[in-house]
């Protein structure tokens, strides 16, 4: 789950789930998990893709018991595991797919088994094998993220946003909320420019920014922590936002809706991947392949929205997730969208323009 860019390591809490569901809060700090033996497995990821219960039978099947710590961005996550070095202690990680690149490449990540993970039987094949990890050495696909335009439906129709740039109508003065995290909302300005949403180029990423000083006026806000909320309260009729989100608002009955432009989305992909460091690779295996299959698969989108990729899970879903394509992209939009991959030292510059866009009146 995208979050807002961080660049220092932060404290984080771990909560201990047990099989009969009963979580002891522990005070985490930057050293590693502590040592262990074979009956516990360290999980590292985003604190909504734990919900109450989720564990417990695979606490019940196979006797080991679950660590969670709260993961808050993935450049966070990425800060602490090199901090921690040899001595980390973490055995399942959720990176994004464009962080998977980069750890792999950087020797961070254990090639995985596939052999200890027949659950891949069960995963769409269109999630698989993507330029971000070729052949799945290091991660398997667990959650997709697609961002677009939301919208009060009481107020607009999805045909008045057709393309990214009509954020930019000056009609949506002060009226327009971006979800707050660099690469997100360069993404929208340099689709709408016709550039490469993964440009490593300081020449475009700073055209895309000069473009984004003329969104300026109309934004309202900037929101990556619960931005359906700001939609189900009033606050906001009209911004960018995660499907995931889309099905949040729904639930509570919002008046909102959300299409894709023209231009397509960038995805991205929250993972399911062990880290070289990890002391349990043998009960990381088991818990990758108890999280991605089917029963833990439906519950997880049936609590935060956001679609699988186990297509058995995806059968059992309600229609109303499965065939709303605010919440699961469709094919056509799918096969004109990008995927947002690690741009190495160019994230400086995003991150750079990004702080000056948001001090920017």
């Amino acid at each position: 789950m995208k979050k807002i860019a961080g660049l220092f390591a932060v404290s984080l809490v771990a909560l201990a789930v047990t099989g009969c569901n009963d979580k002891e809060t522990k005070a985490a700090d930057n050293n590693a998990p502590a040592a262990k033996g074979n009956d516990t497995v360290y999980l590292y990821t985003w604190t909504e893709y734990v919900p109450d219960g989720l564990l417990d039978e695979f606490t019940k099947e196979t006797g080991i018991k679950v660590i969670v710590a709260s993961l808050e961005s993935n450049e966070t996550m990425y800060a602490k595991l090199k901090t921690q070095g040899e001595a980390g202690g973490y055995d399942v990680i959720a990176p994004s797919n464009y962080f998977v690149s980069k750890m792999g490449r950087e020797g961070m990540l254990m090639p995985l088994d596939h052999s200890k993970l027949p659950v891949m039987k069960e995963l769409d094949p269109d999630w698989l094998n993507k330029p971000y990890d070729q052949g799945n050495k290091y991660s398997l696909p667990q959650l997709l993220g697609a961002p677009g335009i939301a919208f009060n439906t009481n107020t607009y129709k999805g045909s008045d946003f057709t393309a990214w740039g009509d954020l930019w109508k000056p009609e949506f003065a002060n009226k327009v909320q971006l979800l707050d995290d660099a690469r997100e909302v360069f993404n929208i300005a340099l689709l709408k420019l016709g550039q490469d949403p993964n440009t490593k180029d300081p020449a475009i990423i700073k055209q895309a920014y000069e473009e984004l000083l003329k969104l300026r006026p109309n934004v309202l806000a900037f929101n990556s922590d619960n931005p359906a909320n700001a939609f189900i309260s009033g606050e906001v009729e009209v911004g960018q936002l995660w499907n995931g989100s889309v099905r949040i608002a729904k639930k509570e009955q919002a008046p909102l809706d959300m299409v894709f432009p023209k231009e397509g989305p960038v995805l991205w992909v929250d993972t399911l991947a062990i880290p070289s460091t990890s002391k349990n690779p043998d009960g990381a295996h088991k818990l990758i392949n108890y999280m991605l299959g089917k029963k833990a698969a439906e519950k997880l989108t049936l609590a935060i929205g956001y679609p699988t990729s186990n297509l058995e899970a995806k059968k059992a879903l309600p229609k109303e997730i499965t065939e709303d394509p605010a919440i699961y992209p469709t094919a056509e939009i799918l096969q004109k969208s990008y995927w947002q991959d690690d741009v190495g030292d160019a994230i400086q510059y995003y991150e750079q323009y990004y702080q000056e866009l948001k001090a920017a009146k």
